[in-house]
């Protein structure tokens, strides 16, 4: 069986536009899980989790309000996917715990998780930023993160600013790739998504210039900008190179720039589809984190972010 996207579901406005979009619009203006689910060919899985804590006065029919509030929860975007689209495969389950808890658990079956990025909710409290946070910091697997109000056209291009190249007029997709250590888990990830869409990828690298104080005799040549730059987008080209081969059919952009990744990022991303950046996920001391600039992009970029675990 086809491991599914997975979305999860509270009911909130993010929740929602995670899901199927909001409001319920025609097939090219889904929400994210569900065009994603479309897009790999793979059934839609509807996840919904409620902690329920009863006090002892508590009885049989406050546990059915709130087992009924729970189902509510997924029947609204289970409902709006099936009549944008009946023949999509959809799924739904509902469990009890943690929420951060059961979207880690089910991420671990998933081909991608969706949850939204910001939201609350009266009685889960399900997408909260600290769970949506929690399960980037921890999942196994690529989560992408929606933002309530967007809708599938803010994808795509202006009309007119498409080019043959791109094949169906979306707008780029951007990664960051950290050419000290560039991750293949990453770089793949974002060569697919822009596959997907028909999309130009555009590969980011941003570079600080090195304290005078750590340089050797032989690098003081590189210390000027134009140079520094030249050698760094060299580097980036031969790294790119046989993922160029591996998708011949992509247009790729490379670009570097002096400075901290997260501006650069936060720049590149303006006007995109999607950015896409990688999270280590090496054990610390300190328990999982999702990193400085997966934390930037999440907080700050106005397009959709996918972040990718990698060792």
């Amino acid at each position: 069986m086809l491991a599914p996207v997975i979305a999860g579901v509270d009911g909130s406005t993010e929740s929602l536009a995670a899901a199927v979009g909001v409001p319920p619009t025609p097939l090219r203006q889904w929400g994210r899980a569900a065009r994603e689910a479309v897009r790999r060919d793979r059934p839609q899985r509807l996840l919904h989790a409620w902690n329920w804590h009863p006090r002892q006065e508590d009885g049989e029919i406050a546990t059915a309000a709130q087992r009924h509030l729970a189902r509510r929860a997924l029947r609204q975007p289970e409902d709006r996917i099936r009549r944008s689209c009946p023949d999509t495969r959809i799924e739904d389950e509902q469990v009890e715990g943690p929420a951060t808890a059961a979207l880690l658990k089910a991420s671990e079956q998933a081909d991608l998780l969706v949850p939204g990025s910001r939201g609350l909710s009266s009685f889960t409290g399900f997408l909260v930023g600290s769970v949506a946070l929690g399960v980037v910091a921890r999942a196994p697997r690529p989560v992408v993160l929606v933002r309530a109000g967007e809708e599938a056209a803010d994808e795509r291009l202006p009309d007119g600013q498409g080019n043959a190249s791109i094949r169906t007029g979306y707008r780029d997709v951007v990664f960051g790739i950290d050419l000290a250590d560039p991750c293949d888990e990453v770089i793949r990830f974002a060569f697919e998504e822009a596959r997907l869409r028909g999309a130009r990828l555009k590969a980011v690298h941003a570079w600080q210039q090195p304290s005078l104080i750590g340089l050797g005799p032989g690098d003081l040549g590189l210390v000027g900008g134009p140079e520094r730059a030249e050698e760094w987008l060299g580097f980036l080209t031969a790294v790119l190179e046989i993922w160029r081969e591996k998708y011949p059919g992509i247009e790729v952009a490379e670009t570097v720039t002096e400075g901290r990744p997260q501006s650069a990022l936060l720049r590149a991303a303006s006007g995109a589809s999607l950015l896409v950046v990688g999270r280590r996920t090496t054990d610390r001391p300190t328990g999982p984190r999702t990193g400085p600039v997966a934390h930037a992009a999440i907080h700050h970029v106005g397009c959709r972010v996918a972040v990718v675990p990698h060792d």
